[in-house]
């Protein structure tokens, strides 16, 4: 490595709009089971638009570079690393940092560790040419698998962790989506392959947008909040008690009142969406109809191999929901996008 200096998006304070391109230090001084990867694609998440807008409900070790979505290039490898070699094309999980020695970690669920940090907030990210990962975060792309693509199989495996782990739909099921951002989209996607025989998504008025994609992604129906139709439907499906499975990915939490109401009894809810908002309603329906309410978070390795090969058969495809592409240098375009609800998805492509 001869470069000494690099872009990249940084949250430099807690406050609003304290993000601004800099440029940085190309990381040195990696550890021996460390990584230095390229950076060739990285998703925009939502949770970067939250930063950017200091309205995260998350600690953030700031300054920070933004982008725990990415693909890249191995450019080198530490001396304790097995299994890479410069040039390998690989996408990066987000768990940073955990402990390694707590029951989730020891029993594969790492995503869970209380001492996790992610990149983007707890260590620096990939909004930038390079980004140091530890290898154990690592996956090896197959050649079918684009970096675009490959720099969205986190939200992805957010989703298959949602739809496919957490809860357990079974061919024929009724589900029911609240949510058309890029992780519901791909909660949606997810019920499809599994099996669901009947999918229906709920978003807002402003929305319009995105809920046409998720038509275009296999939803039977989409509905806007607070329409009246929407009860009825979901008792007119399925079993004409109600919806199977209720995957609740809007993150707010007046939202679960409604899930309560559509789920059939003895259904599933499960909750992926954040929203530090308070519940004000009765939790009585969930025990009345005996449902099952669950919380899913993150992802682990095997949840990040089963996705890349749903996109290496041509099984899934995210790139359906990326509405803009662009250098580094175009970044508050796409926050500004996403923000404003006219695009679902960006990536940036570092050069």
């Amino acid at each position: 490595m001869t470069k000494a200096s690099m872009p990249a998006v940084v949250h430099y304070a807690l406050k609003k709009g304290a993000v601004e391109l800099r440029e940085v230090p190309v990381p040195t001084n990696l550890e021996d089971d460390e990584i230095l990867l390229r950076t060739r694609a990285v998703g925009v998440c939502g949770s970067d638009i939250h930063q950017s807008r200091n309205t995260q409900s998350w600690a953030v070790n700031v300054p920070v570079i933004l982008g725990h979505e990415f693909a890249g290039e191995v450019v080198w490898t530490g001396k304790a690393v097995r299994g890479y070699r410069e040039g390998d094309r690989v996408t990066s999980e987000t768990a940073a940092r955990i402990c390694g020695q707590c029951l989730c970690c020891r029993t594969g669920e790492y995503n869970l560790c209380p001492e996790r940090r992610g990149f983007g907030y707890g260590v620096d990210g990939a909004m930038a040419d390079f980004v140091r990962v530890p290898a154990r975060c690592l996956h090896h792309l197959p050649d079918s698998v684009s970096f675009e693509k490959a720099g969205l199989t986190e939200p992805c495996c957010v989703a298959y962790n949602a739809t496919c782990v957490k809860t357990r739909i079974r061919p024929g099921d009724t589900v029911l989506v609240f949510g058309p951002g890029p992780i519901g989209l791909m909660c949606l996607a997810m019920a499809r392959i599994s099996g669901a025989g009947w999918v229906g998504v709920v978003g807002l008025k402003q929305d319009a947008s995105r809920l046409a994609i998720a038509k275009s992604l296999g939803a039977d129906r989409t509905f806007t909040a607070g329409d009246a139709e929407l009860l009825e439907a979901a008792r007119s499906v399925g079993s004409g008690i109600g919806i199977d499975v209720v995957i609740e990915a809007s993150g707010a939490s007046a939202t679960l009142q409604t899930a309560l109401a559509a789920v059939r009894a003895g259904g599933q809810i499960c909750k992926v969406g954040w929203g530090p908002q308070p519940l004000e309603f009765s939790l009585d329906p969930l025990v009345q109809k005996a449902v099952c309410l669950q919380g899913s978070f993150s992802h682990n390795f095997m949840i990040w191999e089963r996705v890349i090969s749903l996109f290496a058969c041509g099984k899934l495809d995210p790139l359906a929901i990326v509405g803009r592409v662009e250098p580094l240098a175009g970044w508050r375009a796409c926050f500004d996008e996403m923000g404003e609800g006219k695009i679902v998805k960006a990536l940036l492509k570092p050069e």
